[in-house]
Protein backbone atom coordinates (compact mmCIF):
# COMPACT_ATOMS: atom_id res chain seq x y z
CA UNK A 1 0.00 0.00 0.00
CA UNK A 2 1.46 3.35 -1.00
CA UNK A 3 0.76 6.84 0.24
CA UNK A 4 -1.03 7.54 -3.07
CA UNK A 5 -3.57 4.79 -2.38
CA UNK A 6 -4.73 6.49 0.84
CA UNK A 7 -7.26 9.24 0.05
CA UNK A 8 -6.53 12.25 2.25
CA UNK A 9 -10.02 13.79 2.37
CA UNK A 10 -11.74 10.47 3.12
CA UNK A 11 -9.17 9.68 5.79
CA UNK A 12 -9.76 13.04 7.48
CA UNK A 13 -13.55 12.52 7.39
CA UNK A 14 -13.31 8.99 8.82
CA UNK A 15 -10.88 10.04 11.57
CA UNK A 16 -13.11 13.00 12.48
CA UNK A 17 -16.18 10.72 12.58
CA UNK A 18 -14.41 8.09 14.69
CA UNK A 19 -13.12 10.70 17.14
CA UNK A 20 -16.62 12.18 17.39
CA UNK A 21 -18.16 8.76 18.06
CA UNK A 22 -15.53 7.92 20.69
CA UNK A 23 -16.15 11.30 22.31
CA UNK A 24 -19.89 10.60 22.38
CA UNK A 25 -19.17 7.23 23.98
CA UNK A 26 -17.17 8.84 26.78
CA UNK A 27 -19.87 11.50 27.17
CA UNK A 28 -22.45 8.73 27.66
CA UNK A 29 -20.23 7.16 30.34
CA UNK A 30 -20.13 10.53 32.10
CA UNK A 31 -23.94 10.81 31.79
CA UNK A 32 -24.24 7.34 33.35
CA UNK A 33 -22.49 8.58 36.48
CA UNK A 34 -24.61 11.72 36.56
CA UNK A 35 -27.83 9.70 36.22
CA UNK A 36 -26.75 7.30 39.00
CA UNK A 37 -26.15 10.29 41.30
CA UNK A 38 -29.53 11.78 40.35
CA UNK A 39 -31.33 8.50 41.07
CA UNK A 40 -29.53 8.22 44.42
CA UNK A 41 -30.65 11.77 45.27
CA UNK A 42 -34.23 10.89 44.32
CA UNK A 43 -34.09 7.71 46.44
CA UNK A 44 -32.99 9.79 49.43
CA UNK A 45 -35.79 12.31 48.75
CA UNK A 46 -38.33 9.49 48.60
CA UNK A 47 -37.56 8.54 52.22
CA UNK A 48 -38.26 12.01 53.64
CA UNK A 49 -41.69 12.74 55.10
CA UNK A 50 -41.54 16.53 55.02
CA UNK A 51 -43.86 18.09 52.43
CA UNK A 52 -42.64 20.46 49.73
CA UNK A 53 -44.69 22.83 47.58
CA UNK A 54 -45.89 21.30 44.33
CA UNK A 55 -43.57 22.55 41.55
CA UNK A 56 -45.00 25.28 39.37
CA UNK A 57 -42.97 24.24 36.31
CA UNK A 58 -41.66 21.13 34.59
CA UNK A 59 -38.03 21.94 35.43
CA UNK A 60 -38.37 21.71 39.23
CA UNK A 61 -37.05 18.15 39.34
CA UNK A 62 -35.64 18.70 42.83
CA UNK A 63 -39.16 18.13 44.21
CA UNK A 64 -39.71 14.79 42.48
CA UNK A 65 -40.44 11.82 44.78
CA UNK A 66 -41.17 14.15 47.73
CA UNK A 67 -44.51 14.48 49.51
CA UNK A 68 -46.73 17.41 48.64
CA UNK A 69 -50.24 18.72 49.09
CA UNK A 70 -52.38 20.63 46.62
CA UNK A 71 -55.97 21.79 46.39
CA UNK A 72 -57.72 21.07 43.14
CA UNK A 73 -59.94 24.10 42.68
CA UNK A 74 -61.66 22.91 39.53
CA UNK A 75 -61.53 19.53 37.78
CA UNK A 76 -61.21 20.16 34.05
CA UNK A 77 -60.97 16.50 33.08
CA UNK A 78 -60.95 12.92 34.35
CA UNK A 79 -59.43 10.06 32.39
CA UNK A 80 -57.82 6.68 32.95
CA UNK A 81 -54.33 5.51 32.03
CA UNK A 82 -52.61 2.19 32.65
CA UNK A 83 -51.53 1.89 36.25
CA UNK A 84 -50.26 -0.39 38.95
CA UNK A 85 -51.80 -0.77 42.39
CA UNK A 86 -49.73 -0.72 45.56
CA UNK A 87 -50.38 -4.49 45.67
CA UNK A 88 -48.75 -4.95 42.24
CA UNK A 89 -52.03 -5.55 40.38
CA UNK A 90 -52.25 -4.09 36.87
CA UNK A 91 -55.23 -1.98 35.91
CA UNK A 92 -56.12 1.67 35.59
CA UNK A 93 -54.97 4.85 37.28
CA UNK A 94 -57.66 7.53 37.41
CA UNK A 95 -56.05 10.81 36.36
CA UNK A 96 -57.52 14.24 37.00
CA UNK A 97 -56.54 17.50 35.36
CA UNK A 98 -57.04 20.40 37.76
CA UNK A 99 -56.66 24.13 37.80
CA UNK A 100 -55.40 25.86 40.89
CA UNK A 101 -54.74 29.49 41.67
CA UNK A 102 -51.12 30.49 41.21
CA UNK A 103 -50.41 27.92 38.49
CA UNK A 104 -50.52 29.06 34.91
CA UNK A 105 -51.03 25.55 33.63
CA UNK A 106 -53.15 22.56 34.61
CA UNK A 107 -51.99 20.19 37.33
CA UNK A 108 -52.14 16.42 36.87
CA UNK A 109 -53.19 14.24 39.81
CA UNK A 110 -53.32 10.44 39.78
CA UNK A 111 -56.24 9.90 42.18
CA UNK A 112 -55.95 6.14 42.68
CA UNK A 113 -56.19 2.66 41.17
CA UNK A 114 -59.19 0.78 39.81
CA UNK A 115 -60.04 -2.16 37.59
CA UNK A 116 -63.48 -0.72 36.90
CA UNK A 117 -63.88 0.99 33.52
CA UNK A 118 -66.36 3.53 34.91
CA UNK A 119 -64.65 6.82 35.77
CA UNK A 120 -65.48 7.85 39.35
CA UNK A 121 -67.03 11.20 40.15
CA UNK A 122 -64.66 13.64 41.83
CA UNK A 123 -65.22 17.36 42.16
CA UNK A 124 -61.80 18.35 43.48
CA UNK A 125 -60.47 19.28 46.87
CA UNK A 126 -57.29 18.81 48.86
CA UNK A 127 -55.02 15.93 47.84
CA UNK A 128 -51.79 14.77 49.48
CA UNK A 129 -49.35 12.48 47.79
CA UNK A 130 -45.98 12.01 46.12
CA UNK A 131 -44.66 14.13 43.26
CA UNK A 132 -43.87 11.93 40.27
CA UNK A 133 -42.07 12.90 37.06
CA UNK A 134 -44.17 15.05 34.83
CA UNK A 135 -44.69 16.57 37.35
CA UNK A 136 -47.86 14.96 38.60
CA UNK A 137 -49.11 14.19 42.08
CA UNK A 138 -49.80 10.53 42.92
CA UNK A 139 -52.46 10.62 45.66
CA UNK A 140 -51.48 8.94 48.92
CA UNK A 141 -53.98 8.20 50.35
CA UNK A 142 -56.15 7.74 47.26
CA UNK A 143 -59.36 9.73 46.83
CA UNK A 144 -62.78 9.14 45.26
CA UNK A 145 -63.07 5.65 46.78
CA UNK A 146 -60.15 4.29 44.75
CA UNK A 147 -57.40 1.88 45.81
CA UNK A 148 -53.80 3.01 46.45
CA UNK A 149 -51.48 3.29 43.46
CA UNK A 150 -47.90 2.02 43.55
CA UNK A 151 -45.65 4.70 44.95
CA UNK A 152 -43.44 6.37 42.31
CA UNK A 153 -40.02 4.70 42.40
CA UNK A 154 -36.79 6.49 41.40
CA UNK A 155 -35.42 3.08 40.40
CA UNK A 156 -37.87 3.06 37.49
CA UNK A 157 -36.07 5.97 35.83
CA UNK A 158 -34.13 4.77 32.79
CA UNK A 159 -30.35 4.72 33.02
CA UNK A 160 -29.27 3.17 29.73
CA UNK A 161 -26.21 5.35 29.18
CA UNK A 162 -23.82 2.39 29.39
CA UNK A 163 -25.63 0.78 26.45
CA UNK A 164 -25.48 4.06 24.52
CA UNK A 165 -21.74 4.33 25.21
CA UNK A 166 -21.25 0.77 23.94
CA UNK A 167 -23.17 1.65 20.78
CA UNK A 168 -20.99 4.69 20.08
CA UNK A 169 -17.79 2.70 20.60
CA UNK A 170 -19.15 -0.05 18.33
CA UNK A 171 -20.04 2.50 15.64
CA UNK A 172 -16.50 3.93 15.81
CA UNK A 173 -14.97 0.46 15.49
CA UNK A 174 -17.31 -0.37 12.60
CA UNK A 175 -16.34 2.83 10.78
CA UNK A 176 -12.65 1.98 11.18
CA UNK A 177 -13.12 -1.60 9.93
CA UNK A 178 -15.11 -0.42 6.91
CA UNK A 179 -12.46 2.22 6.16
CA UNK A 180 -9.61 -0.32 6.36
CA UNK A 181 -11.49 -2.76 4.12
CA UNK A 182 -12.19 0.02 1.60
CA UNK A 183 -8.51 1.07 1.55
CA UNK A 184 -7.40 -2.55 1.04
CA UNK A 185 -9.84 -3.00 -1.81
CA UNK A 186 -8.70 0.23 -3.41
CA UNK A 187 -5.06 -0.84 -3.17
CA UNK A 188 -5.73 -4.03 -5.14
Amino acid sequence: MTARSIPIFSTIVVIAAVLTMVGLGFWQLQRKGEKEALIARYQAAATTTAEVPFPADDHAQGAWFRRSRITCGRVSGLTTVSGTAATGQKGLAVRATCTQGGFGKPITIDLGFTRDLATPQWQGGEVTGVIAPGPRLVADPPVAGLQPLARPDPGDLPNNHLAYAGQWFFFALTALVIYVLAIRRRAR
